[in-house]
């Protein structure tokens, strides 16, 4: 996420971190440098131009000039004004009303709106326990209906059932009296998009949006279109009163361009930001974890926060009363070990979020195009339950077997091997330290990270 803009930024702020005094010259250079790794990354012209003389207002003030490390106080500064461009808080989902709280979800068509519905389903039921019902009013794309009704059986929520004869009107208006009768506390509507904006959407939206008074009116855009989606943005809020936008594909967007400039432009907070095709990829956006990511600082609270939703609470607790009984840390824990990483985005989406570990985020995913995970899983797929449970039972003849079986070479199973007698002894000491979660979090104090030793929300 945002690697090229990493990447530019980082290399520009290196040269003037460790200046003594700054001048003129040198913060003009860096203000160039910066300036055009922006414009780079398809941030907003008049977004990036605001950026830099917020950024030189400060530079050549007092801020800088009693600091004893100038050239940190300038990488801060930048930190701080990207914090600022992108909203300085996160804006949570303001649910406090009469239940159903209502959330209409606005988008061109292929932003990802039905998709983007279904997962913020599956976070609200997750992590603000909430009772969900879904429903669709787009009566004009083919098989619009059948697919949210496929994704909330998928996240198991309720879903109100409609059909491409009726009026989107109607359809709310009868989700919403079923939504009560059910006590249904969010109601997610799904509406139909356009290729373009015209008015016949508009219109049919404005509509929608007056007869059903939502709490939240979300605008779903796709991040790779960069500062067009805060322009789309834009538009869409002359209409609507949007309350919020939710980027997707944020994981594939190298540039960045979308995150910094929509809330200038549009004055709307971006609430939350799809991180990945899967269902549960979808994190709440906070502009200080953005930036520290933007900066190649890490994002540690993300990190551990993901690991307390995502880690087999029951399978980590039998593993470390497994390990403190003295029993070896065998092969299908070690495959567990793997699903619960790959749960996590991998190696990779953990690294991005670690400080300083950025470039190698990005050295890890060039080495590792050919899964080595999925590799390992088959690997042991191919082993005897005896196998798995004893691995020092397996010598070359064995190896040759499970080599065959899994189309991999000797070579690869010595490999994993190897690997896996380095987690044990790995997680030998994690086990007496307190956990996966508790190693992530020592490591964000231990490296001085963004969020390491910060107080928890």
């Amino acid at each position: 996420m945002f690697e090229s803009l990493t990447e530019r930024l980082s290399h520009t702020l290196s040269t003037i971190t460790g200046k003594a005094k700054l001048t003129d010259e040198n913060i003009q250079n860096t203000l160039r440098e910066v300036r055009m790794a922006l414009l780079e990354a398809d941030v907003a012209l008049s977004v990036v131009k605001e950026f830099i003389d917020q950024v030189r207002l400060r530079a050549v003030g007092q801020e800088v000039g009693q600091s004893l490390s100038p050239g940190q106080v300038f990488v801060k500064i930048v930190n701080d004004e990207l914090v600022r461009m992108m909203g300085e808080k996160n804006d949570t989902l303001d649910l406090s009303t009469q239940p159903p709280g209502v959330i209409l979800m606005a988008g061109l068509q292929g932003s990802g709106k039905t998709t983007s519905s279904a997962k913020l389903a599956l976070w609200l039921k997750n992590r603000e326990k909430k009772k969900v019902m879904m429903v669709s009013t787009d009566v004009y794309r083919p098989a619009a209906i059948d697919q949210l009704r496929t994704l909330a059986t998928e996240v198991d929520v309720a879903f109100y059932e409609s059909d491409t004869s009726q009026k989107p009107e109607l359809i709310a208006k009868n989700a919403l009296a079923e939504a009560k009768k059910q006590f249904v506390d969010v109601l997610i509507v799904d509406t139909a998009g356009r290729l373009a904006i015209d008015k016949d959407m508009m219109s049919e939206i404005k509509a929608l949006h007056d007869s059903l008074n939502p709490v939240e009116t979300l605008f779903v855009v796709d991040a790779m279109t960069g500062q067009d989606a805060a322009v789309t943005a834009k538009s869409f809020s002359e209409v609507l009163p949007l309350t919020g936008v939710m980027l997707t594909k944020a994981d594939g967007d190298a540039r960045g361009g979308a995150a910094l400039s929509v809330r200038s432009i549009t004055g709307k907070p971006i609430k939350f930001m799809g991180v990945g095709e899967k269902i549960d990829a979808l994190e709440a956006f906070y502009p200080d974890r953005i930036a520290s990511r933007i900066l190649g600082m890490g994002d540690v609270l993300s990190l551990i926060e993901e690991a307390e939703q995502k880690i087999d609470k029951k399978k980590a607790r039998r593993l470390a009363k497994k390990i403190k009984k003295g029993k070896k840390f065998d092969l299908e824990d070690f495959r567990d070990q793997i699903q619960q990483m790959n749960n996590m985005g991998g190696i990779t989406g953990m690294l991005e979020k670690m400080p300083g570990m950025g470039g190698m985020a990005k050295a890890a995913e060039e080495k590792l195009t050919d899964n080595p995970f999925g590799k390992m899983e088959v690997i042991i797929g191919s082993m005897t339950p005896g196998e798995r449970h004893y691995p020092d039972s397996i010598n070359g003849s064995r190896k040759r077997r499970i080599a065959a079986g899994s189309g991999t070479k000797i070579q690869d199973v010595n490999r994993l091997l190897k690997q896996h007698k380095q987690m044990q002894k790995m997680m030998k000491k994690l086990t007496k330290k307190g956990g996966m979660t508790n190693m992530m979090r020592g490591m964000g104090s231990m490296m001085g990270g963004p969020g390491g030793g910060a107080p928890r929300r």
